[in-house]
């Protein structure tokens, strides 16, 4: 224990995953380190509110986002309305293991880590998809191949498994919501974009990818289909040009040089050898997805990048 209070925040937008809703705040209430309250978002649904309010219990407190819709900005009113010292964000279709905020905020005893992140464990619905790349779990909000596998100093962690400081965070005001998810729209990087600011603004203070701390991320069925992927490769190569355009493409892209150049890389190599040696069709159909993904994500980057290079930069947030 570090002293610190400890919020988590679990945003939610729709009717459709209540049920997982339920699960994430039931495995809230069985942490083994427990958190000092439970925040429900509700983003601009009034039927998914009145049913939170009513059902999800007394030790959940439920609130309405009335600010900028989307995710970016129902986190922002998560935020202002915490208590704690320390924010946690539990996606509304994921659930942690019992130790998940233990082995996040042990990090806070150090006073130079400003956020800490974790593993994101896919949950498929139908089983994961033969030909896709374990390079690319970031498309179903997953943790992937590339990232560290002990713990160790990161740019930015994983949406759906995150932690910040909370005053760091109000500080910079809060996540940009000009970029963020908004419904189902696959567009994303809100996290990495807030995580450079509080970089830029608190020069020395670290994040941290703890793998130890671990949720399940359910991937429903329509995410494990070939269209999706494409669609979802496109849409974060768009909000990495927004990013970019946010922060400069030096931060915004300094992770994604070597997951281009050599995680993707070397993952489809090693497919492409496994199915000339042992003459394997699936592998070399994975490899090709690899390298069809890279492609689509740097392509929508480009084209967002050539359509916006004329506008200034400014930052949106969701200060209220």
């Amino acid at each position: 224990m570090t002293g610190d209070r400890v919020s988590v925040v679990i945003c939610a937008y729709t009717m459709a995953r209540w049920q997982l809703l339920v699960e994430a705040v039931e495995s809230v209430r069985q942490q083994t380190c427990p958190t000092d309250e439970c925040i429900v978002v509700v983003d601009h649904s009034g039927e998914l509110l009145d049913r939170a309010k009513n059902e999800l219990g007394p030790d959940v407190r439920v609130i309405a986002n009335e600010s900028t819709r989307g995710l970016s900005g129902a986190r922002n009113i998560g935020v202002a309305a915490a208590s704690g010292d320390v924010v946690a964000f539990l996606d509304d279709d994921a659930a942690a293991e019992p130790a998940w905020l233990e082995r996040l905020t042990v990090h806070y005893a150090d006073r130079s880590v400003i956020g800490v992140g974790g593993l994101v464990v896919p949950e498929w619905a139908t089983g994961r998809p033969w030909w896709f790349p374990a390079e690319f779990g970031w498309v179903v909000g997953c943790s992937y191949t590339g990232l560290p596998v002990t713990t160790a100093q990161v740019r930015n962690p994983i949406g759906a498994n995150m932690s910040f400081r909370r005053e760091p965070v109000l500080m910079v005001g809060g996540f940009a919501t000009s970029v963020g998810r908004l419904g189902a729209d696959g567009l994303g990087c809100e996290e990495t974009e807030l995580s450079i600011r509080l970089a830029r603004r608190f020069p020395g203070m670290r994040i941290l990818h703890e793998p130890a701390a671990v949720v399940h991320h359910h991937v429903p069925a329509d995410r494990a289909r070939w269209t999706y992927f494409r669609r979802r490769c496109w849409a974060e190569g768009i909000s990495k040009a927004e990013v970019s355009r946010l922060a400069g493409p030096r931060l915004a892209l300094a992770t994604e040089r070597t997951y281009a150049l050599r995680t993707v890389p070397r993952g489809a190599a090693n497919d492409l050898a496994a199915a000339l040696r042992v003459r394997a069709p699936r592998r070399m159909a994975r490899a090709a997805v690899s390298l069809a993904g890279l492609t689509l994500t740097a392509t929508g980057y480009l084209t967002r990048r050539v359509r916006t290079r004329a506008v200034p930069p400014t930052t949106t947030t969701g200060k209220s």
